[in-house]
């Protein structure tokens, strides 16, 4: 018996034959080209097909997955007609004078490595839509096919990578589990296996070899094993885990619903995190509160200018009615560092982390900022919406941050656009600076919520984005909690509510320990909301 260890994305227990997944991938070739123009020609033409696929994929998972989970393949018919996607490929066969077919695997690896060399976990996603995109429109240039894994028999299907659109289209009796050398956690793979109840785990490396083919294979998609040739006892145990899971699964759904409550009685608010405007069904399957964090960037990248306001408004505003009444935190623009747009032409720098981005680019440029809160605000008509600086780290800023919203409110007033006067204004702790001057902070701030993904960063100085010193990055370290300690001392002493939007909100450790120093709010990914009120609920 050989054991794999992975990370599980999708709990449940699976036994069966191993079997990889079989793609006619199409060797790409750059094959020289006379006609350029006839090439380019090519690629429209592959592209209209493609997104012929994709229309009608969106309406076969709509009735499959949900009108949510359907809309990634809105997103992947958007990218086909997105200038950053095809002006490149053009380019490339009119510069290089090459096939398409090279011209869009080209293309497309330049911009998946741009999105994956991001430190926001959304945006890094998008990296897997990208080259997904991109395989569609070759498969489609070359004629060829792709084998989702049709067999007599289920099986534990086996990858390097699972593409979304794969994962959406396999038959859920054919297909045990999910298995993978590669992965990530957030990836819309993961997300439709949990949603189609697939259990899945990524991550297993090289040692998950296509040698491996045809053996009897054990799965734990909760703890992330995979046993080759499992012995008896391992199946056993296995069994009685798959009993345990579903009584544990039976137990989260009663407390849909149910207010997130801690064994002294304290309500704690248990919020989402989102990335757009399609997370909100999440949100709502997930059962959350409301939404912690809702990140604002995407309306920025993949752009060729600057989002106008009213495209800004009719997102925020489609979020907040879809939302029903429940708070909705905007966070500010936060771009720079790891997530850049070429036409906001930041100037190259040594260590963007530390340089131009988030609330420093939004002072810098007013007329920025002024548009996006003019969008916000406009939004709060609509309902419960608050608005969060980040990377705040002086009084100064956050002063200047509320005369910018001071104007628009102004603005809006004069043109008699409706508004709610009152919508909250907090920042976020991402900084060590703002968390030693939190006590200032809170008395211009309505609430504090902790980033801890930088402010761990910050505080031990370990680049999150080097994978080299990650057996440094420990955001449980002491200097980290008690940051948070004395931030949410502060809050309350000012009489504002604190909360935790980053990871270590989720850790399921650190539970106790949050609800010991006071926080008020968790927001984390919609998934773990029923989990972690069980955990609140123990605390």
């Amino acid at each position: 018996m050989i054991t794999l260890h992975g990370k599980g994305v999708s709990a449940g227990i699976a036994v069966g034959p191993l079997k990889f997944l079989e793609r006619e991938e199409y060797a790409v070739e750059k094959k020289a080209v006379t006609d350029t123009a006839g090439e380019v020609q090519r690629f429209y033409d592959a592209r209209q097909k493609a997104g012929a696929q994709l229309d009608a994929m969106a309406l076969s998972m709509a009735e499959k997955l949900g009108k949510g989970n359907a809309q990634l393949f809105e997103i992947h018919r958007m990218m086909l007609e997105d200038s950053d996607y095809c002006d490149p490929v053009v380019k490339i066969i009119e510069t290089e004078k090459v096939c398409a077919e090279y011209a869009v695997q080209a293309a497309g690896s330049r911009l998946a490595l741009d999105f994956a060399e991001m430190d926001d976990d959304y945006m890094k996603e998008r990296s897997a839509d990208v080259l997904d995109v991109s395989r569609r429109v070759i498969a489609i240039l070359s004629g060829t096919q792709r084998d989702l894994g049709s067999a007599g028999e289920a099986v534990i299907l086996a990858a390097e990578d699972f593409a979304p659109s794969e994962t959406a289209q396999f038959d859920r009796t054919m297909v045990l589990a999910l298995v993978s050398q590669k992965g990530a956690a957030n990836s819309h793979t993961a997300i439709f296996a949990r949603t189609m109840g697939i259990p899945a785990v990524i991550g297993l490396g090289a040692t998950l070899s296509p040698g491996l083919a045809g053996k009897i294979a054990a799965l734990d998609g909760e703890t992330g094993e995979l046993h080759i040739d499992p012995e008896d006892a391992v199946i056993e145990k296995l069994e009685t885990r798959r009993e345990a899971l579903l009584k544990k699964r039976e137990a989260l759904e009663l407390l849909r619903g149910m207010p997130t409550v801690t064994k002294t009685g304290r309500r704690i608010k248990l919020y989402a995190n989102i990335g757009s405007v399609d997370d909100v069904e999440a949100v709502r399957n997930g059962d959350a509160e409301g939404i912690g964090l809702f990140r604002s960037e995407f309306l920025y990248l993949g752009r060729q200018d600057y989002p106008p306001e009213d495209i800004q408004y009719e997102s925020y505003r489609k979020v907040a009615e879809e939302m029903g009444g429940k708070e909705v935190i905007i966070r500010t623009l936060d771009i720079g560092a790891d997530k850049q747009a070429d036409y906001f032409e930041l100037p190259p720098e040594e260590n963007p982390a530390l340089g131009l981005r988030a609330i420093r680019i939004c002072l810098t440029r007013p007329h920025l900022f002024k548009t996006q809160l003019r969008a916000i605000y406009r939004a709060s008509a609509h309902g419960s919406v608050s608005i969060m600086f980040p990377m705040i780290s002086s009084l100064e800023e956050l002063k200047r941050a509320r005369r910018c919203a001071a104007e628009v409110r102004e603005e809006l007033a004069a043109e008699h656009i409706p508004f709610n006067e009152k919508t909250p204004v907090g920042i976020m702790i991402e900084t060590p600076a703002a968390a030693i001057i939190s006590d200032l902070l809170a008395r211009e701030a309505d609430f504090f919520s902790l980033g801890t993904n930088d402010l761990t960063q910050y505080t031990l100085a370990v680049d999150r984005q080097n994978e080299g010193i990650s057996e440094f990055c420990d955001p449980r370290h002491e200097a980290v909690l008690r940051l948070i300690r004395m931030t949410v001392e502060n809050g309350h002493r000012a009489g504002i509510w604190v909360g935790i939007c980053g990871s270590l909100g989720a850790d399921p450790e650190l539970t106790e320990t949050f609800v010991r120093v006071g926080l008020d709010e968790l927001s984390v990914e919609p998934s773990g909301i029923l989990e972690l009120r069980r955990r609140i609920a123990l605390s």
